[in-house]
Order: C-alpha cells, then sequence, then structure tokens
C-alpha cells in the first residue's frame, strides 16, 4: 500500500458491522471526513461472533495487492471474537497494509466510554445492553435470532441470569425509549436509560481517519 501526499487526508476504507452504519455515517458527515469509503458486514454476524473474523478477512483480501486506500480502519471491537480480529490486524500490518480496529471488548464499551463502561459492568454484571440499532431491530436480531419468539422457553435460557436492560441511546429519541422500555418487558427485565452519544467511537473514528500520511 502506498503513502500519499502529506498534504492531504489519506483514503479510507472503513470496513464495520452494520450496525454502526448510521452512527459511522453521522459521525463522517459531522465531522466533514473526506475520502472515506464505508463497507459494512451483515450486522447479523452480531449474534455469530465466530464468523466475524471470517467475513472480514475475506474482504480484506479485496484489497490485496491494490492502491485504493492508505488506512483501513475496521469499525470493530473484539466483538467477542476472541482477539482474532487483532491478530488479522497484526498478520496484515506484516505485510504491509495498515490495519487499525477499535479499541475495547464491543460495541458497549465504546459508546459509554471505556472507564465508565467497566465501572457499570463492575457494579452490576447482570445488566444487558441494547444501542439504537438493537432497539430497532430487537425483534428481529434479539427475540427472532434467538429464536424466542418461536420458542418462548429459551428467554431463561438466554436472559435468565440477567435482571436489567440498560439502553445505551446514541440519540434522543421518544420512539426508541418506548421500544426500550418494551424490549425490557418482553425480556422480563427492569429497564434503565443511559445517554451516551457516538462516545469514543467519534473520536476515534475522526483521530484514525484524520492521522496524515507520512511521506515516502
Amino acid at each position: 500500500m502506498t503513502t500519499g501526499n502529506s498534504s492531504r487526508a489519506p483514503r479510507v476504507l472503513i470496513l464495520a458491522c452494520g450496525a454502526l452504519a448510521r452512527e459511522i455515517r453521522d459521525v463522517c458527515r459531522l465531522h466533514e471526513l473526506a475520502d472515506i469509503t464505508l463497507e459494512c458486514l451483515p450486522a447479523s454476524l452480531h449474534n455469530r461472533p465466530e464468523n466475524i473474523g471470517e467475513a472480514v478477512r475475506r474482504r480484506l483480501s479485496r484489497c490485496e495487492g491494490k492502491e485504493e486506500y492508505d488506512r483501513i480502519l475496521l469499525g470493530y471491537a473484539d466483538c467477542g471474537t476472541s482477539g482474532e480480529l487483532a491478530d488479522l490486524c497484526r498478520e496484515y500490518q506484516n505485510s504491509g497494509t495498515a490495519i487499525e480496529m477499535m479499541p475495547g471488548a464491543h460495541c458497549y464499551q465504546f459508546f459509554a466510554g471505556g472507564a465508565r463502561f467497566d465501572s457499570m459492568h463492575d457494579n452490576d454484571p447482570t445488566a444487558f445492553y441494547l444501542t439504537d440499532y438493537l432497539v430497532k431491530h430487537f425483534e428481529r436480531i434479539i427475540m427472532g435470532g434467538l429464536g424466542i419468539e418461536a420458542h418462548p422457553e429459551l428467554r431463561d435460557m438466554y436472559f435468565g441470569n440477567y435482571t436489567k436492560l440498560i439502553y445505551l441511546a446514541q440519540t434522543n429519541d421518544p420512539v426508541l425509549d418506548e421500544k426500550a422500555r418494551a424490549a425490557a418487558d418482553r425480556l422480563s427485565l427492569a429497564f434503565e436509560r443511559l445517554s451516551t452519544g457516538y462516545g469514543e467511537l467519534e473520536t476515534q473514528i475522526h483521530d484514525l481517519t484524520r492521522r496524515r500520511t507520512a511521506p515516502l
């Protein structure tokens, strides 16, 4: 991968989880980030994290031997891959391709902020979290994707050890608030709402995409 002129912003591919598409577009628009290409993998991988690494690898293989981008940013944290994405980044960097990923364990952590999320989890490890996207698609991804709609007895298998649903809200939307409350009711959990905005997702995308490419 070649480096560009230091006077311009680098050409960046953001390869992200489909659950973050709207938020990433909003951040790019808010900060007027140019030369950004966003591609998203299916959000359904949220329920199958063991398949994320291979899906990312297949897409990255299409970049090999090309000079379309100066930098590639993975719009994923570890996301249940047990370090596979971090290993993949190191593998590609050893071959000369600059690939970076979001820090942290999952999107809940970088929306809430690493220190705040860690404190929340330590104080209440029985909390289940939803984001704007997961609230919007709760019936499809959670109730349908986990089979609870067809087999209600699975609710206790998946959520029997949870006591609370915490909605990490990226926006202030009364409709989503009501949907989040309804989701908590569906799972028989107490409800709490925490306004996060875009959190560390915003700062990381801005910083990583605006980092100038060093001249040859």
